[in-house]
């Protein structure tokens, strides 16, 4: 019996939570299915192509209904924070999406209720497509570097005396920023930032009267 293609992109998430996505060969993913190489190749010729549709499976559950009855502002932030938990649904999730140019339905989705967004606070589309670029950005920049230290919190500690250290008496200003520069509370940090994102908007607004 032929595997199916969604087989193969669940089979492949599977193996990248194990080995990560270096790990992952199509080799690998060919055993792990208990099928010969040629079969996965039927479906994707490369792996670059599997890792893609990877990357759009992720998007697959992301504002899947049209916001209604929300500001702008409730939009973008709902939307950044389904994105940001889709790529910490698996390892890896947010370096593979990053890895890739993915145009589909699910990637034209999200960018619309961004985009409707963005253009409702005031902005062109011009401007609205690079915010849309620039938020994507940060929070695939910031899920690649939560996966990296969120494996590390027992190492907290250690790591702020050793900056503590390093910082002072050269550089105060880091050394007054050292807890907050290692602070585990991921949520409050990414919601900082976006909130940063949402106050350039705000500012540019009146732009579009120049």
């Amino acid at each position: 019996m032929r595997i199916q293609k969604e087989q193969v992109v669940q089979a492949a998430w599977a193996l990248v939570d194990e080995v990560g996505v270096e790990g992952m060969t199509m080799r690998s993913l060919a055993q792990a299915l208990s099928i010969q190489a040629p079969s996965l190749y039927w479906h994707f010729p490369s792996k670059q192509s599997l890792l893609e549709t990877m990357a759009d499976a992720l998007l697959s559950d992301v504002a899947v209904e049209r916001p209604t009855g929300k500001s702008w502002e409730a939009v973008v932030k709902a939307v950044a924070g389904e994105l940001r938990r889709a790529f910490l649904s698996h390892r890896d999730a947010a370096r593979v999406f990053a890895g890739t140019v993915v145009a589909s339905e699910n990637t034209f989705r999200v960018s619309e209720w961004l985009m409707e967004a963005l253009t409702q606070a005031g902005l062109s589309s011009k401007e609205a497509g690079w915010t849309t670029f620039t938020l994507l950005d940060y929070v695939l920049g910031f899920t690649i570097e939560e996966q990296s230290l969120g494996t590390r919190d027992a190492q907290v500690p250690p790591v702020a005396e050793q900056m503590r250290a390093l910082a002072s008496p050269r550089f105060p200003h880091v050394a007054r920023a050292v807890e907050a520069l290692v602070d585990p509370d991921f949520d409050a940090r990414f919601m900082f930032g976006l909130e940063l994102l949402l106050a350039g908007v705000r500012a540019r607004k009146p732009s579009r009267a120049r």
